[in-house]
């Protein structure tokens, strides 16, 4: 598959483009977090997302999917990026729904694929235990109980676990934290007795979660694939929501450079364009062959997700994306306010809310440090 947009996913690209910049503005966002809205999303927004598609993109035909391919869902998401459009797709689609893709049965992903597809179904993954990315320190319980689970353990940084209908939990059903083995995910719904959902917001606006379970009773139906088994699942279904929150990235690191471009072919001083100065020539070059590359990373990952190229390989490429394209990012992002000066520190410009959202996204499923270590692991080191 070559590593360029069809016709089909360039068209699909403009649509994405055109629905963020008129109906998912950066004003928007900003009057969410103004009013402290209680999902952290509009949810008209999100219906009109559903309308156009963007929750069925990457699902077979048969579950109600448009069966469109990871890379059609990244150059929607990258459009997103660009406006920082709050929305669930991230959470619901990217991680928690290529989740029961992955480790679901046939009749989870028939029931709730499409309730996802139609807009019907939230999803949150409940993953994180600490202040650091670690997918196996879990030490959320699941005892057997009768025929079920009783979950019992505390989450933090439940990406929109605020707003979601069903929780995916992720326990330990033997073993200690740190290993691998021993883990399995659960179905838990939202309002449960014994699920106490605490909103918290981000830096950059973005609404998450922390999240208590005690004693929470789930029959044995909640268990999505296999007990104690739970990680093959989860690294897959990582590896493509850190894609995926990759192309979210270069879309908001290109969107700051723009802003910034469009910034020093205007702003004067001493009577001349700051735009002409060869030092800030300099870092804007820099930054430009710095966005080629990230897209470079983005592209290939997302055409090997759609090529069902290996695991290794696609744990390998997502490690890549995810700490190159999260190092551009902050990179353009901090420059993009050195480069407005000190109306760039204010809340009045736009340009603080990219580097935001870049300082939350870089640390989001494993920092540059994380997946740098990771793929050094992968590749024998």
């Amino acid at each position: 598959m070559p590593m360029i947009l069809n016709e089909e996913q360039t068209m699909l690209r403009d649509s994405a483009r055109d629905f963020c910049t008129n109906s998912a503005p950066i004003s928007q966002l900003r009057e969410l977090r103004d009013t402290n809205s209680a999902t952290g999303f509009d949810a008209g927004t999100w219906g009109s997302m559903v309308e156009l598609g963007w929750a069925s993109i990457p699902w077979p035909e048969e579950v109600g999917g448009l069966d469109f391919g990871y890379k059609g869902l990244g150059v929607v998401t990258e459009e997103t990026g660009k406006t920082l459009a709050a929305s669930p797709l991230f959470s619901t689609v990217w991680l928690s729904g290529t989740l029961i893709n992955l480790a679901g049965s046939d009749e989870q992903r028939a029931q709730m694929l499409p309730l996802i597809s139609a807009g019907e179904l939230k999803l949150a993954t409940a993953l994180e235990e600490s202040g650091r990315h670690n997918p196996y320190g879990i030490a959320t319980k699941a005892t057997k109980s009768g025929t079920g689970y009783q979950l019992s353990g505390s989450k933090t940084f439940v990406i929109d676990g605020q707003s979601a209908d069903k929780l995916i939990v992720v326990a330990r059903t033997s073993g200690s934290a740190g290993e691998r083995s021993g883990i399995s995910l659960f179905l838990v719904d939202a309002g449960a007795d014994g699920v106490a959902i605490e909103p918290t917001k981000m830096v950059d606006s973005r609404a998450a979660a922390n999240v208590v379970l005690n004693d929470v009773a789930v029959e044995a139906s909640a268990l999505l694939g296999p007990s104690d088994a739970g990680a093959d699942a989860l690294d897959a279904a990582l590896d493509i929501a850190r894609i995926g929150l990759s192309a979210e990235m270069l879309g908001s690191a290109q969107e700051c450079f723009d802003r910034t471009i469009a910034y020093l072919k205007e702003r004067q001083q001493f009577g001349v364009v700051i735009g002409t100065f060869q030092g800030l020539k300099h870092r804007a070059a820099e930054m430009f062959c710095d966005l080629e590359l990230a897209r470079s990373c983005v592209l290939e990952a997302l055409t090997a997700l759609d090529e069902k190229r290996g695991a290794d390989e696609i744990a390998k490429l997502a490690s890549l994306t995810k700490a190159k394209v999260g190092e551009i990012a902050t990179r353009v992002s901090r420059e993009g306010v050195q480069m407005h000066g000190g109306i760039g520190m204010t809340d009045e410009f736009d340009i603080g809310f990219f580097l935001k959202r870049a300082a939350v996204t870089e640390q989001a499923l494993g920092d540059v440090h994380f997946h740098r270590d990771r793929y050094g692991v992968l590749e024998g080191y």
